[in-house]
């Protein structure tokens, strides 16, 4: 059987295939969207959305075990887990509710149920095939693992991390990367003795180093324990808990073991290498306009090559919406990409690190570190914390990295004056607000340009 031909028919509806669907919709094209399971996706439903909910339980937390540093009177008591679930899954839901609403107001055809590429540009659904003029691929990510270790019981993936209903004395993670070192924040701060370890030489090994060092201060300040550039050998659980096995020889002990060693492609089992489809280790081949091999069959979000962020798959969306529509989009700079970890100090930052900046220009790359010790908002927070720029030589600031609670918010600014290929002179006259963070910013501007003002010779 076969459906009606619509001028977009997508497979997944997470950040990627929703905004894809919504912004084609919304240029007056006929879309279907299929989805295995909720609109949403990952982000929303066991991702982005819900880990933040818990850093922010986490930050509360905080509060309340250090009210007497800001002259308040007030104890942490402990964490009710069932309450943190109630607060996490009210957000999830009036967010899901606001998407299907959303879907329902564009009119998009929403198919749920499982969908196979099927060649050319058809999906099949359930014996339905659902043939477009165009086919975007949108199907996501999943949890990876490593060889020899087996998910399950205490050893466990960030989903079921998000669902534990108790606060584990003891947790060990597996991976320093984003999720690692969100979940090993969240955890120290309801009262867990975590350590994280990671193969790599440091924490949050795709920043700058400058952001890694920063981080690695701050946790050590917050008995986070952290073992770097040292591999995992084996892990074994019983009832009482998990034992890992370090390359080292090295044992440790927790109630539980969190597996964030990164989210892999999901492209198995949807028909992509039967039907042609150019992959690259698991990952679809696109080019700069996200275009497959196949005649009008474009891709997006985690299963292209890049950074894995839900706000990188809703960009690529409405770019193949503008682009199937005829509007001609200009390519995403993937370097233009905000980045985030929400951890307790935030890491945020946009463009190059020093050593890519280097790699491009030249070793004449000047670099400005401005420390948050000069700035009055996250002195009134307690953050500590920096804001680093990266400045092609005799050219504009290429690299923005930012540590500190609540930088996340300041990369808004931060993005544009990387996208727009701000000179530090061009960043120097703007005036920003006091006592805000982003003064930061506008600190280290200042001082690139020439003219220091709160900076420490």
């Amino acid at each position: 059987m076969s459906d009606a031909e619509a001028d977009l028919v997508i497979l997944g509806g997470g950040s990627g295939g929703y905004a894809a669907a919504f912004r084609a919709a919304e240029l007056g094209l006929s879309v279907t969207l299929i989805e295995k399971d909720k609109l949403g996706g990952t982000c929303l439903h066991r991702g982005c959305i819900p880990t933040k909910a818990l850093l922010h339980a986490a930050e509360v937390a905080d509060t309340a075990r250090d009210g007497e540093q800001f002259g308040v009177k007030s104890t942490f008591e402990g964490v009710d887990m069932a309450g943190v679930h109630k607060y996490k899954d009210g957000i999830v839901t009036r967010l899901y509710k606001g998407l299907q609403g959303l879907a329902k107001a564009h009119q998009v055809n929403f198919v749920e149920g499982t969908g196979t590429y099927a060649g050319g540009t058809s999906v099949d659904v359930d014996g339905t095939r659902y043939t477009g003029k165009n086919v975007l691929l949108a199907t996501g990510s999943y949890s990876k693992t490593l060889p020899g270790l087996e998910l399950g019981g205490r050893i466990m993936a960030s989903e079921d991390a998000l669902k534990l209903d108790y606060v584990p004395k003891k947790a060990i993670v597996l991976g320093g990367g984003v999720i690692g070192v969100e979940f090993a924040s969240v955890w120290a701060s309801f009262g867990t003795d975590v350590t994280i370890v990671e193969a790599l030489p440091r924490l949050v090994p795709n920043e700058d180093e400058f952001a890694s060092k920063q981080i690695e201060r701050a946790f050590r300040r917050r008995k986070i324990g952290y073992k770097t550039g040292v591999k995992f050998t084996e892990a074994k659980q019983d009832d009482s808990g998990v034992t890992v096995t370090l390359e080292s020889g090295e044992t440790l002990e927790g109630d539980v073991l969190l597996v964030a060693v990164g989210r892999g492609p999901n492209t198995a089992g949807h028909g992509y290498e039967d039907a042609g489809i150019q992959l690259d280790r698991g990952f679809v081949v696109t080019d700069e306009r996200l275009r497959t091999n196949q005649p009008n069959v474009y891709a997006v979000g985690d299963i292209v090559p890049g950074l894995q962020l839900a706000h990188r798959g809703f960009q690529q969306g409405i770019f193949v919406a503008e682009e199937i529509a005829g509007q001609n989009p200009s390519p995403i700079d993937e370097a233009g990409i905000p980045r985030v970890t929400y951890s307790h100090p935030e890491v945020a930052s946009v463009g190059l690190t020093e050593a890519e900046a280097k790699e491009k220009y030249g070793a004449d790359v000047q670099a400005f570190t401005y420390d948050l010790g000069g700035n009055g908002k996250s002195q009134i927070l307690k953050t500590s914390g920096a804001v680093k720029l990266v400045k092609a030589p005799d050219g504009p600031v290429v690299g923005l990295h930012l540590v500190g609670d609540r930088v996340g918010e300041l990369i808004g600014e931060a993005q544009l004056i990387y996208s727009w290929e701000a000179f530090p002179e061009d960043v120097a006259p703007l005036i920003h607000a006091h006592p805000t963070q982003s003064e930061a910013l506008g600190e280290a501007h200042l001082a690139l340009a020439g003219k220091p003002l709160h900076v420490h010779g």
